[in-house]
């Protein structure tokens, strides 16, 4: 009894709200399921993964570059960041997802929530594509992207123009989009890996402004893992996503791998409590991603990972974050299947 009183006492010292741990029912935002390579451990696996984990609903998307295999490497690399071979634009990603949902049962495809991703985004016809996508499965596609922008070293041996959030072929997405009613998923990085400023925000921040009818869902807050290889954590981000989320409704957070640690919760897994309150303020912005690319034996681990920082929130703000946010920002007819 002292124990818990004692632990009450600490939570509500830190500004945190403490709750006991609830049985959670997740949607995971962000699912891969191909890898760099486009291959994928198949759709048994991922719901074996889902339906251990309480994971009722996710995301599901390509990747939209291969990597090549180039001649002179003696082994093939297992990620695209495995050796200095480059990658390439690959459409029929969108293909290989859109074929493995639609071959399985109808209760299964209502759990899965494709989102388009095999386009070149530095290439004005890509709205074009992405029409002809849509219109070849007509209500089956229920958001745009991942879509790579800044990406770290992949944006760098990526063939072809280097992609940016504000660009003129983005443009034209963010228009339909709109049309559609699609919420856009990007992956912009918020600065590169050595500089301690948010170097590339205005390349986000001018489609938030621009584009106020255009649900974006920003990937794991701008951070990643080679970033946070050069610097461990970046002091600005937090007063950063605070003063976007609050000029622009348009904006939602996906709370993937790279913003569980060191920003959500500490090095001993203690939730951050200047990070609680700002999930409290805005209960309907962020959402749970695992962010598993074509494997899926760490996604029920990488969800489950965020319940320290879920039972910190206030119970409604939990619940919503861990299931129903995402469900939210899909399309109508999507929203209604859940």
């Amino acid at each position: 009894m002292f124990a818990s009183r004692l632990l009450l006492t600490l939570c509500l010292s830190l500004g945190t709200t403490f709750a006991p741990a609830a049985d959670y029912h997740f949607s995971d935002a962000h699912i891969h399921y191909v890898d760099f390579f486009q291959e994928s451990e198949g759709m048994e696996r991922l719901f074996e993964a889902m339906d251990a984990s309480n994971i009722d609903h996710a995301m599901i998307s390509g990747i939209a570059v291969a990597k090549k295999w180039h001649e002179d490497e003696p082994k093939r690399p297992r990620y695209y960041a495995g050796d200095d071979a480059g990658a390439y634009w690959f459409s029929a990603t969108d293909v290989f997802v859109a074929e493995a949902v639609r071959a399985l049962p109808e209760d299964r495809q209502r759990r899965l929530h494709p989102f388009l991703t095999g386009f070149n985004p530095t290439d004005k016809n890509a709205d074009a594509h992405i029409r002809r996508m849509l219109e070849l499965h007509p209500g089956f596609w229920q958001g745009i992207g991942e879509i790579f922008t800044r990406h770290d070293d992949l944006t760098a041996i990526t063939y072809g123009d280097t992609p940016r959030a504000n660009n003129e072929a983005l443009t034209r997405v963010y228009h339909l989009a709109a049309e559609y009613d699609l919420p856009v998923m990007l992956h912009s990085n918020i600065t590169s890996k050595r500089e301690r400023n948010p170097l590339y925000l205005h390349e986000l921040e001018e489609p938030l402004r621009n584009h106020p009818h255009v649900r974006f869902i920003w990937a794991h807050a701008g951070t990643s893992m080679e970033i946070h290889r050069h610097q461990e954590k970046l002091d600005f981000l937090l007063p950063t996503v605070e003063r976007l989320l609050d000029a622009y409704p348009n904006l939602y957070i996906d709370l993937s791998w790279t913003l569980r640690t060191p920003y959500l919760l500490d090095a001993k897994g203690r939730p951050a409590p200047e990070w609680v309150k700002l999930v409290n303020k805005h209960p309907t912005r962020f959402m749970l991603g695992s962010d598993v690319v074509g494997r899926f034996g760490s996604l029920g681990e990488t969800i489950r990972g965020f319940v320290p920082f879920l039972d910190a929130l206030e119970p409604d703000t939990a619940r919503k974050v861990a299931r129903d946010n995402f469900l939210a920002i899909l399309p109508d007819p999507a929203r209604a299947k859940r």
